[in-house]
């Protein structure tokens, strides 16, 4: 059988080498595709025992599984091994993982847990690191699990969902809180501690995948300081699938709220990122005695429950921070803008970061800061930030100035601003460095202007569309080709 001719199975894959290189990525990601939006069809028609089906036929297919690896070798935690310490390098490594990947005589390995940081000072976040198999292995599934859990997920839900993102969730707070009749209060909720926290038996009883792969992982444990732990709730933060899972786990939470509230008058409505959530209300008391009890009942069938100190009602006018955004009215106008917790973080970790790199190349401190203030003022681009980039630019020239004069001491004003600054336009104060092109000749390595990001807004995406349903394949096309903004007003 020729490659080719492999690839384009859907069958079991064969046990011939496989070539890394010569796959046909397009051919491969086409008939995954094809039986993903098979399995999401033949959910919508309540046809469970042929999604099932459809779904094993997906993670025993060659197709699938290549991706899976590939998945898990592209990404950021690609040299992170687990507790075998095992990472795939090679294309020969690859390719004999895929042939690997089976459910029969699965057992998953411990988690690897290490700690990472919390915003908040002095608290850290256990974070689990499957092996490398278990990666796959996950990846593998969550393509059989993902397109029953989009049919499933609440319309105004955009966390860990394809072709959404947190600008969306955005915007939808801007929709059903800017106009003049809009609702007046906010509950803002945040589910305590939402991986570590779901319930297992819940999972077992309606995650739509494999239950017996499912409880493999969530038996599995984990190793910390050479001893490996059991887990009695939660999913493991690290996990491929872990964000599928929760999806799952909160599916159907706007559906619940919404059927116990008694007119369209409460004006209850949504915006959902993962664990985070805004609920509007018409008034304090709708909030306080309908919604949020009807979101404590469904969450706890579930294992979870609202973080106390996170979870309050808001009147709009005093405002609330959500993703990173701070959400008011002024003067019955709406205004988004970045948070001052999000400017504070942002600057000192630009100030830490220039710091450390006292004694680097100019060069070499441009090329670090660019990607951080490019990747920063492109998040917070279709709201009102100029005001803010402003003030960001101003705190970095200084910065930028403090680390110029800390290298000479012994110089001037102007020598310090001809070695490290130039004129471009009608800009003067460019922080820049000559650097050589690949042709050889000199040219300027400028750092970025975050007052010439522009601000566009954000067209949200249509609650209801899907990458798993035919009907919206011309939608979502135009959204990808197109860039999906307006300009402010």
């Amino acid at each position: 059988m020729t490659m080719a001719a492999t690839i384009e199975s859907i069958g079991a894959p064969s046990t011939s080498n496989i070539n890394w290189e010569t796959i046909n990525w397009s051919n491969v990601e086409l008939h995954v595709n094809k039986l993903q939006i098979r399995i999401a069809k033949a959910f919508r028609e309540r046809r469970h025992n042929k999604a099932k089906a459809l779904q094993w036929i997906l993670t025993h297919s060659l197709s699938a599984k290549l991706l899976a690896v590939k998945r898990v070798t592209t990404n950021k935690g690609a040299k992170t091994p687990g507790v075998d310490n095992i990472t795939w390098n090679t294309s020969i490594q690859k390719g004999r993982a895929a042939l690997s990947l089976k459910r029969r005589g699965y057992k998953a390995q411990p988690l690897r847990r290490i700690y990472i940081p919390k915003k908040q000072k002095d608290k850290l976040r256990p974070l689990s690191i499957p092996t490398m198999y278990c990666r796959a292995m996950q990846a593998l599934y969550w393509l059989s699990a993902d397109p029953i859990v989009e049919m499933i997920a609440d319309k105004n839900s955009y966390g860990f969902r394809k072709l959404r993102c947190t600008a969306d969730a955005i915007e939808q707070c801007f929709i059903i809180l800017s106009k003049r009749g809009s609702s007046h209060y906010v509950l803002e909720g945040d589910i305590k501690s939402c991986f570590d926290t779901i319930s297992h038996s819940w999972l077992l009883k309606h995650a739509p995948m494999d239950r017996v792969i499912l409880k493999k992982w969530l038996d599995a444990g984990y190793i910390e300081k050479g001893m490996q732990y059991s887990m009695s709730a939660g999913t493991p933060q690290g996990g491929i699938i872990s964000p599928t899972l929760l999806n799952a786990t909160l599916s159907g939470l706007e559906d619940k709220v919404k059927s116990l509230t008694y007119s369209r008058r409460d004006k209850v409505y949504f915006s959902v990122y993962a664990d985070d959530f805004i609920i509007t209300g018409a008034t304090q008391k709708v909030l306080e005695e309908t919604v949020k009890p009807a979101v404590e009942a469904f969450l706890s069938e579930r294992g979870l429950s609202l973080s106390k100190d996170k979870t309050k009602i808001t009147h709009i006018n005093e405002g609330f921070d959500f993703l990173g955004c701070n959400i008011r009215k002024y003067n019955e106008k709406l205004i988004i803008k970045p948070s001052k917790e999000s400017v504070k973080h942002f600057l000192k970790n630009i100030r830490s970061l220039i710091k450390a790199n006292n004694s680097a190349k100019t060069e070499n401190l441009i090329r670090l800061l660019n990607p951080k203030i490019r990747g920063w003022a492109n998040y917070f681009s279709h709201i009102c930030s100029k005001d803010t980039f402003s003030y960001i630019g101003y705190h970095l020239f200084n910065a930028l100035w403090r680390w110029a004069k800390r290298r000479h001491p012994n110089k001037g004003m102007k020598w310090i601003k001809r070695k490290y600054f130039r004129t471009c336009g009608n800009r003067n104060w460019v922080f820049t460095a000559k650097i050589k092109n690949k042709q050889g000749n000199w040219i300027n390595l400028d750092l970025v202007d975050i007052n010439q990001v522009a601000i566009k807004r954000h067209i949200k995406i249509r609650a209801e569309a899907t990458p798993y349903n035919p009907k919206y394949n011309v939608y979502l096309e135009n959204r990808v080709k197109t860039p999906q903004t307006r300009k402010s007003q």
